[in-house]
């Protein structure tokens, strides 16, 4: 990234001959190439962005008042059962429906660690290359301009391992849904179901924002060493 920057700022002060052009930007472009390529997400981001989109799909529709009436009405009269959608399986159902195609919503953000790498926007190298096309820069990475905001390799496969992992721990999320809902269920499910305790690092990283960016306020202090650490929402992604 700081080779990005300086490159961008010899642009703008012209202080570059042609050939340092073309080899920088030659560079940049492979090294944008071979970051997005790097490797695919484990099993502790799949479930940990798994479980971020399916409590803000159950999130969203948490306030309903409706009231689903259920059975048919006989000749004898008995009525419908009725039953309150917010506990309702019908509910769980329209949240978990193509929950995984939410995951095609995430680019990969090359110069963030660890899990924090997938996220919702363009990432800062991707903006950068694109401003330098709209400044009238040619910018080649080996595919169409209009295909840049396509699915990456990485978020594809986060998909169809997100499309697995729910198939194979359905019942454990419906176990969650209708009688833990008291408990995150990050931990309900990746780390008392999913994961190894070797495998749960990516569960303690957390966004603090922009680390390029030198911010006069300070971070707030915790207080109390009990305090739960404060992971993903995906309003932050």
């Amino acid at each position: 990234m700081w080779l990005l920057e300086l490159f961008i700022e010899s642009l703008k002060t012209k202080t570059f001959d042609m050939n340092s052009f073309i080899l920088t930007f030659l560079f940049i472009c492979c090294s944008v190439t071979a970051e997005q390529d790097e490797r695919l997400p484990n099993k502790c981001e799949v479930c940990k962005f798994l479980t971020v989109e399916l409590q803000d799909a159950l999130e969203k529709s948490s306030r309903s008042k409706e009231v689903l009436e259920l059975g048919e009405v006989l000749d004898t009269g008995k009525r419908r059962r009725k039953i309150k959608y917010n506990t309702s399986e019908t509910r769980l159902t329209e949240a978990l429906d193509n929950i995984c195609e939410r995951i095609l919503q995430y680019n990969v953000h090359a110069e963030r660690p660890g899990s924090l790498r997938y996220a919702k926007g363009a990432s800062q190298t991707m903006m950068t290359l694109k401003n330098l096309v709209h400044k009238g820069v040619k910018v080649d990475l080996g595919l169409p301009f209009e295909l840049w905001d396509e699915p990456s390799v990485e978020v594809s496969d986060m998909k169809k391992q997100c499309e697995t992992m729910l198939e194979q721990y359905e019942e454990v999320v419906e176990d969650w849904y209708f009688n833990h809902q008291e408990k995150r269920l990050e931990k309900f499910l990746c780390q008392n179901q999913v994961l190894k305790t070797s495998e749960q690092e990516c569960i303690k990283e957390m966004w603090k924002g922009d680390t390029s960016i030198k911010s006069e306020a300070k971070e707030p202090e915790s207080h109390g060493s009990g305090e739960e650490l404060k992971t993903h929402d995906a309003g932050e992604l």
